[in-house]
């Protein structure tokens, strides 16, 4: 893109003179009650914020800052090693890009399509991957997602609201023909305030159904949404391969727990059987170590990713992940985690 950004702080001037009204890139996002994305809007769509009373956008990093690190200082000499493999893809950190969309509606700072390029684009240079989401406005004959995973060759994972079963079947069809690793469905996404304001049908999903796309796709199927053990045993029992531990940013259902608060019990339910994944409230390399110790194998960045895309593009996406990726290694380092298999309980203190 032209001006592309030197360093992340100008990819943060950038997007918050281009979200002005909506986010001000704070130097902490945390949906505290005076922040412009948080205050309320009545009659409006949700925007960056969080629902009702913001309590659960918050409970996610209030969940993160009361977990606490081992520092771990004596030993050899290392370096640390981040791979993570995903479905067949190696990848250099286990940070990935969350399932965002409709940021064409923020200013109209950028196009969809934009967005969606920028974001796999600049996961895929940074040496990792991204999801990409579904909106209102996307629909089985132009899905914007779907448009910018087929530029680039099938790397990207696309995460499906949940709409109708016949509709979803369309839909996975065109991303499976374009080779993705993996394919899933925003369980909670039933409660999205978006779809409803459109007028646009998302349903909630049973197990059976669960079971019969995962089934039909054939390929590695991703439940996200989960925040409850039996939710995701359920999943598990269904077949799915992976579940990601979210509250949807805290945009689904306000006073919820903070994913972190929830994650362990889900990850000892299930990790054996199921790669967890977990979202929301992760602002940094040592909230990814966090999550890791807590029982996730990959964490999913949202928000900063919506920031870094809008304010740089995939040069912005590409130095936010190098960022996250720097400290996540650093954090490693000063705990005595190797590789990341040793990212465990006693990193927590």
């Amino acid at each position: 893109m032209e001006n592309s950004p030197l360093t992340l702080e100008d990819v943060r001037n950038q997007a918050r003179e281009k979200l002005k009204g909506i986010c001000a890139v704070y130097p902490v996002c945390d949906g505290a009650a005076d922040r412009i994305c948080q205050r309320e809007n009545y009659g409006k769509a949700i925007g960056l914020g969080g629902a009702g009373l913001g309590g659960s956008f918050r409970a996610n990093l209030e969940a993160l800052a009361k977990v606490k690190l081992h520092t771990r200082v004596v030993g050899e000499p290392f370096v640390p090693d981040s791979t993570f493999s995903f479905f067949g893809l190696t990848l250099s950190m286990p940070i990935l890009g969350a399932s965002t969309s409709g940021m064409s509606s923020y200013n109209q700072a950028i196009t969809e399509l934009d967005f969606c390029r920028a974001t796999l684009a600049g996961c895929r240079e940074a040496g990792t991957l991204s999801f990409r989401g579904d909106t209102h406005f996307y629909d089985e004959d132009d899905h914007f997602a779907l448009r910018a995973i087929e530029e680039e060759g099938g790397r990207g994972v696309p995460i499906f609201k949940p709409r109708s079963q016949d509709s979803l079947k369309k839909l996975l069809a065109r991303a499976i023909e374009l080779g993705v690793p993996a394919v899933g469905v925003d369980l909670d996404g039933h409660g999205s305030t978006n779809f409803a304001r459109a007028g646009k049908a998302v349903f909630r999903k049973g197990p059976e159904e669960i079971r019969h796309l995962v089934e039909w796709a054939g390929v590695p199927f991703i439940a996200k949404g989960i925040m409850h053990p039996d939710d995701a045993q359920a999943c598990a029992d269904a077949g799915v391969s992976a579940v990601v531990v979210s509250n949807h940013g805290g945009r689904v259902l306000d006073s919820t727990p903070g994913t972190a608060d929830v994650l362990p019990s889900i990850a000892q339910r299930v990790g054996h059987r199921v790669l967890v994944l977990a979202d929301g409230g992760v602002r940094n390399g040592y909230d990814v170590l966090k999550m890791l110790a807590l029982g996730a194998k990959a964490v999913l960045i949202g928000r900063d990713l919506i920031r870094a895309g809008i304010g740089g593009g995939a040069p912005g996406v590409r130095l936010q992940m190098e960022h996250h990726a720097r400290v996540f290694r650093q954090a490693m380092l000063m705990t005595g985690c190797r590789r990341l298999p040793e990212i465990g309980p006693s990193v927590i203190a």
